[in-house]
């Protein structure tokens, strides 16, 4: 049978978890300003779409025009020509939702208004602010045979004007200043008034191109293609030249790539439309029209604005990361975990006991190295402090950053200056493979014996993303796990990708396979089998024809794909033993769980990994083996609560669409659910600092 009968094209996969993203920001019970945040969400997910996967089909148009995607049997332009029609109805229903908001808004005083409807004073106010502040960092151009057409920035928002300038018409564009914020906040003594810098900039563009006569005027964006692979021919390195050189270098080349979009906030004339698109150049496909605003990143910044109350009625009730059960927080970490395997749970629990841990070793006269991968931080990163400070502490503290973690690049650019300058030895991964994993090992002399803590996680170490998506975190001191972690650091650090190893799974070289192999294994017990997993997208061509035999061998897969799902569940005789439900919430679900078999027989991973080929071939990734019963019910409890879910969940259904998903007379909402199992566990009196004694541990075997 053709795979394309139960799979599906991944662009338009990722669309309909777009769209879950969207319908957030309509849901009712959703509070209204987490709903303009979700609209906000949808928006710089849709520009990121259209910078890589757009983009990267440009180039494969330009490069193989008849290649086609194994799953869905269709070329780049077929492809391009499907998220086209597929986008456009998403303009209107996010025009739709926004414009919607902003009217409920409005009656709680939160206004976004246009110059017409500004009192003379604000008019005043507003005058005044453009005198001192925008008219001095503004650059404004017209178009002639001594200006030529300008570079337009990435994402960057424009107003254009067609102008009668000396007797012809020309064009004519104000870029927006990156010194400029988004919106204009304007005095008032109750509510929120605020109007757009764009809205204020194209009311004024008359005065901006003086001695012209302004005919039409718009605000627009373009899009540019950002998919650059820094291991194309064009970043070929010099011999010696260093690696960070190279990546400012592509930076700089990815501003001035090719547009693949055109966004206007109105419809304008034919001349004035057709010199836009004689020189970007775009086609009619790739330009959308909306009178919502452009950019709505300023949503994460009205909640501030407002006073406590109003700002508890439409924001989610607080929550902070808390107190992870089993952990004293005035003990010692390194004791702690030496005792028993701590499973941190983000954004329910806190990221603090890590943190607390990597401070400790820092100045622990036992500890004798700190090995970590990175591939996310903060912009303010208590992890590097801990790491500098180790290293000036004398420790050994080896990092291994990812300068290509898209979009953090310039960010971890710096960051591993900063680690070198403090004495950390610093590498940059390899030539042709990504380092995704998320490991660290802090080694240590106790007693003359070496002894191992290791740190696994299925999240970077970024302490506001802790705070904001669904993430694993195991701590353990198992000299099995430690083993390994020593030979997948020494490994790296020579550039061995095809390690071998007997507990981590690591990619690219053993975690696909050994995927596979315990898929084989539950294919071997039919009916019996058993498999679950918590992940963030589904790609793998091998993995979905290995889900496919299994299923069709009777195993029962139960699935947790949040984003991109190219595997259609329930086609008769092919995949009608599999169950798949997406969870778009308050967070962004970011864990991924591995469970194959049950009962004694079960293994059970946490991973950096997606099912992507991405991930399994061409990144360096880490999955590892839970063993401790108790931490492995507490995983086990996560997949389960989430698989229960009848508030957040869709289910995907065999025709690629999504559902609410039913089940059970009582709602569950998986993360609301793990946020009060966080605050019970928090409200626990702390256990008691030290290690039992002989008497405690005696007492505790006779009881049980």
């Amino acid at each position: 049978m053709s795979a394309q009968i139960y799979t599906q094209n991944r662009e338009l996969s990722w669309l309909a978890f777009n769209e879950r993203v969207l319908a957030e920001a309509a849901d009712e019970s959703v509070p209204l300003l987490e709903r303009l945040k979700f609209a906000s969400i949808f928006t710089s997910n849709l520009d990121e779409f259209f910078m890589i996967r757009v983009g990267s089909l440009f180039d494969l148009n330009n490069v193989e025009p008849e290649r086609r995607d194994s799953r869905s049997g269709m070329t780049a332009r077929e492809q391009l020509d499907a998220i086209y029609a597929a986008v456009r109805p998403l303009y209107r229903e996010r025009e739709a939702v926004c414009l919607g908001l902003e009217r409920l808004l409005r009656r709680y005083g939160i206004c976004r208004l246009g110059w017409d409807e500004l009192t003379d004073r604000e008019k005043k106010f507003c005058q005044r602010y453009f005198r001192s502040e925008v008219e001095p960092v503004i650059s404004p151009q017209i178009v002639d045979t001594h200006h030529p057409f300008p570079h337009l920035k990435n994402n960057v928002l424009h107003v254009a004007a067609w102008v009668k300038y000396r007797s012809r018409d020309v064009f004519g564009v104000i870029p927006m200043p990156d010194a400029l914020p988004d919106v204009l906040f304007l005095p008032c003594e109750d509510g929120l008034r605020y109007i757009h810098m764009e809205e204020l900039l194209l009311r004024r563009a008359g005065d901006v191109f003086t001695g012209c006569e302004v005919r039409e005027k718009c605000v627009f964006r373009v899009t540019r293609n950002a998919d650059i692979n820094p291991e194309d021919e064009a970043f070929d390195m010099d011999e010696g030249e260093d690696f960070r050189k190279k990546m400012r270098k592509m930076l700089r080349q990815r501003t001035r790539l090719a547009p693949v979009r055109l966004e206007l906030s109105e419809r304008i004339g034919g001349d004035f439309l057709d010199y836009l698109k004689k020189r970007l150049p775009v086609a009619d496909g790739q330009i959308y029209y909306t009178s919502a605003p452009l950019k709505l990143g300023y949503a994460f910044s009205l909640a501030a604005k407002l006073p406590g109350e109003l700002r508890r009625s439409l924001t989610y009730p607080e929550f902070k990361p808390c107190r992870p059960a089993g952990i004293n927080s005035g003990e010692s970490m390194i004791r702690q975990a030496s005792r028993a395997d701590r499973l941190l749970s983000y954004p329910f629990e806190s990221m603090g006991p890590f943190l607390r841990l990597l401070k400790e070793a820092g100045s622990d006269p036992g500890v004798i190295s700190i090995k970590i991968t990175i591939y996310r931080l903060a912009s303010r990163a208590k992890l590097v402090e801990y790491l500098c400070r180790a290293a000036e502490n004398g420790k050994d503290v080896t990092v291994f950053i990812e300068l290509r973690a898209r979009f953090d690049e310039q960010n971890n650019i710096d960051w591993s200056e900063r680690l070198e300058d403090a004495g950390c030895t610093v590498f940059y991964g390899f030539e042709s493979y990504k380092i995704h994993s998320k490991i660290c090992l802090i080694t240590r002399r106790e007693r003359g014996q070496i002894k191992y803590i290791t740190q696994v996680g299925t999240g970077n170490y970024n302490e506001k993303t802790a705070a904001q998506y669904t993430d694993l975190s195991l701590i353990t001191a198992d000299e099995r796990i430690g083993q390994d972690a020593v030979e997948f650091f020494k490994n790296m650090s020579i550039g061995e990708l095809d390690g071998e190893y007997s507990h981590l799974l690591v990619a690219p070289h053993s975690l696909k396979r050994t995927i596979l192999h315990l898929m084989d294994e539950e294919i071997a017990r039919g009916p019996r089998g058993r498999m679950k997993f918590k992940i963030n997208s589904l790609t793998d061509m091998d993995i979905i024809e290995k889900l496919r035999e299994a299923s069709r061998a009777g195993v029962r897969i139960d699935m947790v794909v949040r984003g991109i799902c190219c595997i259609l569940p329930g086609i008769p005789g092919e995949t009608d033993n599999i169950h798949i439900v997406s969870i778009v919430g308050r967070y962004l679900e970011h864990s991924r769980i591995y469970i194959f078999g049950e009962g004694e027989s079960e293994r059970m991973y946490i991973s950096s990994a997606d099912f992507m080929t991405r991930n399994t071939q061409r990144r360096v990734e880490t999955a590892c083996p839970i063993y401790a019963a108790e931490t492995r019910a507490k995983v086990h409890a996560v997949m389960d609560v989430c698989l229960a879910d009848n508030v957040k969940a869709r289910t995907l259904c065999p025709d690629g669409s999504y559902a609410p998903a039913r089940g059970g007379a009582e709602r569950v909402d998986a993360q609301q659910t793990q946020m009060d199992w966080a605050l019970a566990a928090e409200a626990v009196p702390e256990p008691p600092a030290g290690r039992e004694g002989p008497i405690s541990r005696l007492i505790k075997r006779l009881k049980s």
